[in-house]
């Protein structure tokens, strides 16, 4: 792995490096719990001073590739990344993405329900008791006549995410952490003022009702019929924007 880095920019350095170790990671060069060089070892691999190194290490550890152990039998060693630790990222990125990207509103309605849909038939064969009545629990907090628009947005997420989840599927699961968790908020800030939280719920306790029937199809279609009500509130708030400023 030794490597030589001549770079006019000493900021590029720590990220170069930081990609070479997150490659031999990711190619298993680089072993669950191995422990890595030193730090001076890493610095005359790849001809850099240790303070480059640190700081690559430090871009590593920030992505949970790697941990550091204090003392004698101590130092870098790689990581055993979680499906649960890795969500958190899946989240700020996917936030990120549509943020900066100015992904249009159908465009990520369209993702997020496709994506969702997927894990509707494996939801009704494999949820749990537990993930019903999360879904119930949420329904139950959504008709309390106090909720905040907020409360009622994070408990839509959390619905949609026990929905997730029942599918009993982790890479579906951190896939999906990005479309649950950031694309539908997005999509609540913009029709939260328009839509009917009865016809919310109605939908929602169409879903739990298909799931914990095991009916795959109604649960399907229950979706379906969301998205587009999900849509039409979009357009409906456009149009509403547009005639106010005409």
């Amino acid at each position: 792995m030794t490597q030589t880095f001549t770079l006019s920019t000493d900021g590029e350095l720590p990220l170069r490096i930081a990609s070479a170790l997150r490659d031999a990671i990711v190619e298993g060069r680089l072993l669950v719990d191995q422990r890595l060089p030193s730090e001076q070892e890493l610095a005359e691999q790849f001809g850099v001073s240790r303070p480059t190194v640190r700081e690559a290490l430090k871009r590593l550890a920030a992505q949970n590739l790697i941990r550091t152990q204090r003392g004698a039998t101590g130092g870098a060693f790689v990581n055993r990344l979680s499906f649960q630790e890795a969500y958190s990222q899946q989240i700020t990125t996917s936030t990120l993405l549509l943020s900066m990207n100015e992904i249009d509103f159908e465009t990520a309605c369209e993702a997020r329900y496709a994506l969702e849909s997927a894990c509707v038939p494996l939801a009704a064969q494999r949820r749990s008791a537990d993930h019903l009545a999360t879904m119930r629990a949420e329904i139950h907090r959504q008709s309390q006549p106090g909720l905040s628009d907020e409360g009622f947005c994070a408990s839509d997420v959390a619905f949609h995410r026990a929905l997730v989840d029942g599918a009993c599927n982790p890479v579906l699961s951190y896939q999906l952490a990005g479309a649950v968790e950031a694309m539908q908020p997005l999509m609540n800030m913009i029709t939260f003022s328009a839509r009917s939280r009865e016809k919310i719920i109605a939908f929602h306790i169409g879903i739990a009702d298909a799931i914990e029937q095991h009916n795959a199809s109604v649960a399907e279609t229950a979706i379906a019929d969301l998205s587009a009500y999900t849509i039409d509130l979009a357009a409906n708030v456009r149009a509403h924007r547009k005639d106010r400023k005409s």
